[in-house]
């Protein structure tokens, strides 16, 4: 969700919010599913989805089933030992009409996975870590596929309740109510010595209750007003079972967020003002660095406004312009704080700061959509934000010796920073059946204070599809064939002196998809092929951390089945 709506979610930026919410059940009496297979190439991955979902005007329900299981991933050149995950998830939707005017939605969700870390990017010295960050081929690769997942290695278990429910006061006025409860268990395996590698070096809980309300009230002259408050409740809790102190401290954390929105939609000019409330409470028990240990306790509280104004325009029925700018204010996150340790996803060793300052910043963004005789269609985004105390994770010059072994070291910083950049996005529809798209996305970050380049900003990427849909063979019918390549420019802003490594050069990735669907009775089949880094290109990215160590996945080729009923 882009632009002021945004504001109506509690968040930290004034980015766009992603939305998900499970699809209404279509109100058809009869049982409905569909069965999802697919399988990859790249760590022989084999998954299953089943759906099922039937309308009752008592009860509609939805069930759904996913299991996956993946082996080690490869490069263009080598095996990336250890990198296989599985996982099974579950979801329940229950929805009831109980009346005209009351609607309530039930959802449950159980999500299990275990997950294998890149046994190269853990090191267990100085001086193979050096060698490490130089090599081209990651310490402990082997020459065959395997499934196994050792240590190190992430199980990770949510779970979540949601009950969700509408009442319409009249016809221009509606009240909903939502509850949210979250259970996540989060554990991390070392490589451990004297048979220890079960024991986890991270054990985290959290229970997170969540409770809203939102009023809309349509108004007269196409003028809408939508208000609402927010309450969440997050404890987080490290199990004592790791015999390592953890990354993250026991905390406690209590949220109360207020907006309120308006917007007019006339015939040319559109309008939307949004302002928004937060506060939040936090108590902290967190283990000190120094010996002898001891219980170190925070105690905090903020306050924060922030603002949002939004003006549309139409120029013609074909092209539409928009102008937002916002004000923002967030505190700093927890891990921004506390960090202190082995964060083994992307094997570093991240160290908050406590005496951080909340950040602040003003955001503008100008876009401009249109088409051309419903042939070409333009998209163009352009955006300046100043942020002051800019919070960003910052490489040390430093690389640390520890007893889970030798990793590089991040410390949270803040500087005022400013972010400049554009979308622009074409497509052309050359003919009923052919479609081209292109896209480019540009950015620079700038270390206002210090005069430098920010560092993990995405590189500026290119992408250009080919789009083109054949005429139905007998009873074969959308039959599709779409040819897409992406190029990401070398980062080429940041200095030598900001990273542990340059980063890495540009690349070009190529990729196809083809696919068709055929009806056989009353089941309706669909099939896909899709290549993806086609050219099996040899790369790295920027913003992947484990490019320290090796290269990004090669060739993978992905066949789809879905059948729906």
């Amino acid at each position: 969700m882009k632009g002021v709506g945004a504001l109506e979610y509690q968040g930290s930026s004034l980015g766009s919010v992603v939305l998900v919410e499970p699809e209404k059940i279509n109100q058809e009496p009869h049982l409905h599913g569909e069965g999802r297979y697919f399988f990859e190439s790249n760590g022989l991955a084999n998954g299953l989805n089943l759906e099922l979902q039937r309308y009752h005007k008592s009860l509609a329900w939805r069930l759904v089933g996913t299991i996956k299981k993946s082996g080690d991933k490869r490069t263009s050149k080598y095996y990336l030992r250890n990198t296989g995950s599985e996982s099974a998830n579950f979801a329940l939707q229950l929805e009831k009409a109980w009346t005209k005017r009351i609607f309530t939605e039930l959802y449950f969700s159980s999500f299990n996975a275990n997950y294998g870390v890149l046994r190269g990017s853990h090191i267990g010295n100085l001086t193979d870590l050096e060698a490490a960050l130089e090599r081209d081929v990651p310490f402990f690769t082997e020459k065959k596929f395997s499934y196994s997942i050792s240590s190190p290695s992430q199980k990770v278990n949510h779970q979540l309740f949601k009950l969700h429910s509408k009442y319409s006061l009249s016809e221009k006025q509606e009240l909903q109510l939502t509850y949210g409860l979250q259970y996540d268990l989060r554990k991390e395996f070392d490589v451990r010595r004297s048979g220890r590698s079960e024991i986890p070096a991270l054990s985290l809980e959290q229970t997170s209750n969540f409770l809203e309300g939102k009023y809309s009230n349509y108004l007269a002259r196409n003028w809408v007003l939508k208000s609402g408050v927010q309450i969440n409740r997050i404890s987080n809790i490290n199990l004592p079972e790791t015999g390592i102190l953890p990354i993250i401290p026991d905390y406690i954390s209590n949220k109360l967020g207020a907006f309120a929105l308006l917007r007019n939609s006339g015939k040319k000019t559109s309008f939307e003002l949004a302002g928004r409330y937060d506060f939040e409470s936090r108590n902290v028990a967190a283990i000190s660095i120094s010996t002898p240990r001891e219980i170190v306790r925070y105690e905090a509280a903020f306050h924060n406004m922030s603002a949002m104004l939004g003006l549309a325009h139409k120029f013609t029925p074909e092209w539409k312009s928009t102008l937002n700018i916002g004000y923002k204010a967030r505190n700093p996150e927890i891990n921004e704080l506390y960090s202190n340790g082995l964060h083994q996803g992307v094997s570093g060793i991240e160290e908050g700061d406590p005496n951080l300052n909340r950040e602040t910043s003003i955001k503008s963004t100008l876009s401009l959509t249109g088409q051309v005789k419903n042939k070409l269609f333009v998209e163009g985004l352009v955006y300046l934000q100043y942020i002051q105390d800019y919070i960003y994770l910052s490489p040390q010059d430093e690389i640390r010796l520890t007893i889970r072994g030798a990793f590089p070291v991040f410390r949270y910083e803040q500087t005022d920073a400013q972010l400049t950049g554009f979308d622009i996005k074409t497509s052309f529809q050359a003919t009923d059946r052919f479609n081209v798209m292109g896209k480019y996305s540009f950015i620079y970050g700038y270390d206002r204070t210090n005069d430098l380049p920010l560092v993990f900003m995405p590189s500026n990427n290119l992408i250009a599809s080919f789009k083109y849909q054949f005429p139905s063979i007998g009873k074969i019918e959308k039959l599709e064939f779409e040819l897409n390549n992406r190029y990401v420019f070398e980062q080429k802003d940041v200095l030598p002196s900001q990273d542990f490594v340059a980063p890495p050069g540009s690349y070009y990735l190529l990729g196809a998809r083809l696919s068709a669907e055929r009806q056989l009775k009353k089941m309706r089949v669909s099939v896909h092929i899709k290549a993806e880094n086609l050219l099996n290109e040899t790369y790295r990215d920027y913003l992947n951390r484990q490019r320290y160590f090796a290269n990004d996945l090669g060739l993978n080729l992905i066949l789809g089945l879905r059948i729906s009923f």
